[in-house]
């Protein structure tokens, strides 16, 4: 991980935060957007990058904590997202041990992470998230097939293997869907993504549980 880090460290030029930043949040999460939380929540967006997700969030109320761990994305992230509703932070997976001092999020949102870790880092992981997320709450994840980069390894994913693990958890699964990349460039290349949402075991009370986010 830590050499996947510094890929994405090297490759932080202001052109690919530029791309990033242009992408559309809507149409990005659009196989699951109708199960964002619709008032305000306590939101943990784990790799979240330049912040483009954070910021839109935040706009729409919610409180969020953003957690990156490349250095030059979460400059950037602070510096074109500022706002009261975001807390940064400097954590990873598959232990997230700082996130976890903030509690437990009502919504987790997990978004082109999880193909950089092998299996045994992703069963630490899910354990790390199914902590991070409240009774009732929702994770969504995305889960990237196809191949990598030069210095951003990639390892092959199995959804259905993912779904199980989340199940051992306390999570069970409320929708999976296949789709193309929206980046021309990822299709080209033979990239899609399976979309996960996963409800955490507990009352549904704690779904969109408001208020600010701890630290």
């Amino acid at each position: 991980m830590n050499d996947i880090l510094a890929g994405y460290a090297a490759a932080a030029t202001p052109e690919l935060i530029a791309r990033y930043e242009a992408l559309s949040c809507a149409e990005i999460y659009a196989p699951v957007l109708d199960l964002f939380p619709p008032s305000p929540a306590r939101v943990a967006d784990i790799g979240a990058g330049t912040g483009r997700d954070a910021g839109w969030l935040a706009g729409q109320g919610h409180a969020v904590l953003a957690v990156e761990p490349v250095a030059p994305f979460r400059l950037a992230g602070v510096a074109r997202h500022a706002s009261p509703r975001i807390e940064w932070l400097d954590d990873r997976l598959p232990e997230l041990g700082l996130a976890q001092e903030r509690g437990r999020f009502g919504f987790v949102l997990l978004g082109g992470v999880w193909q950089h870790l092998d299996e045994p880092e992703r069963a630490r992981a899910m354990t790390s998230l199914a902590r991070l997320t409240a009774p009732g709450g929702l994770l969504v994840m995305s889960l990237r097939h196809g191949p990598g980069v030069p210095g951003r390894a990639v390892f092959p994913i199995a959804p259905e293997a993912t779904i199980e693990s989340a199940r051992g958890e306390g999570f069970r699964l409320v929708r999976r869907a296949e789709v193309q990349s929206i980046q021309p460039g990822n299709r080209a290349s033979g990239a899609w993504w399976t979309w996960l949402a996963l409800r955490m075991a507990g009352s549904s009370a704690d779904d969109c549980d408001s208020g600010a986010v701890a630290g």
